[in-house]
């Protein structure tokens, strides 16, 4: 296969570094990946833009939880937005719901025009929303470039079924980025099924902290988290992927 993406999803220097090394061909840019990703500061996006030489799409989400905002929720991200396309952001990664679960249009509509014509992904929203297929429709009409979507389940594999129609439906409309546990041996099993191309993985590894002092006691965060366990990007886990793509 040679009309591949790989989306490395990232939220650090050294992550994006990695990623490129082992043959991504986009990142997806955000802060806080373990909790699902929020937006990342415009440092960040700096460091990486002058760094590295792929694509960067930037996640636009305020908070951690729901993907049913307020209207001071909208208002923030879009200022975000306009300020990521104004550095230079090659696109942006954002998605809202209703109450009732159906894709907020409005919303939507708002993102849009914050993004001035700036390529718009729908993120993993779409796999908490009502129903798909009406979602698909209506991101269609927005002018989405592209869907991440592991096929509302868990992961990737488990959602091949509702990938594949998704990808049958849309043609050459709309791309369908398939995320959520995405490795070598899943891209193998998924596009077997579905015929998909594009796929959106972190490729991390833990890394253990550099603190040789530690207040195992005492927890900054979430109490299941370890305050001494990084996330990083590996070189290696994004290059096992690339090289099954090319095989394909």
């Amino acid at each position: 296969m040679k009309d591949y993406i790989l989306e490395c999803c990232v939220d650090r220097l050294s992550s994006a570094v990695n990623g490129e090394k082992g043959g991504a061909t986009r990142f997806e840019l955000c802060a806080n990946l373990i909790i699902g990703g929020t937006t990342p500061g415009l440092t960040l996006f700096r460091q990486v833009r002058e760094n590295t030489n792929l694509p960067i799409h930037v996640l636009i989400r305020n908070r951690f939880g729901d993907f049913c905002y307020t209207d001071n929720e909208i208002e923030e991200m879009c200022d975000s937005i306009k300020e990521f396309v104004k550095v230079g952001a090659d696109g942006v990664v954002v998605g809202a719901l209703t109450p009732e679960g159906d894709l907020d249009e409005t919303a939507m509509k708002r993102f849009i025009e914050a993004a001035s014509g700036t390529k718009t992904v729908l993120h993993r929203a779409f796999d908490m929303c009502r129903e798909p297929f009406e979602t698909l429709e209506k991101a269609k009409e927005l002018g989405v470039d592209t869907i991440l979507t592991s096929g509302q389940k868990g992961n990737c594999v488990e959602g091949a079924g509702l990938l594949k129609e998704l990808i049958e439906r849309t043609g050459n409309n709309i791309n369908i980025l398939i995320g959520a546990g995405v490795n070598a041996e899943a891209i193998k099993k998924v596009f077997e099924i579905t015929g998909g191309k594009n796929y959106h993985m972190s490729g991390k590894k833990v890394i253990d902290s550099r603190m040789t002092y530690r207040k195992e006691e005492v927890s900054m965060g979430l109490p299941s988290l370890s305050e001494y366990d990084i996330w990083e990007t590996s070189e290696e886990e994004i290059a096992e992927a690339v090289k099954v793509l090319k095989e394909l």
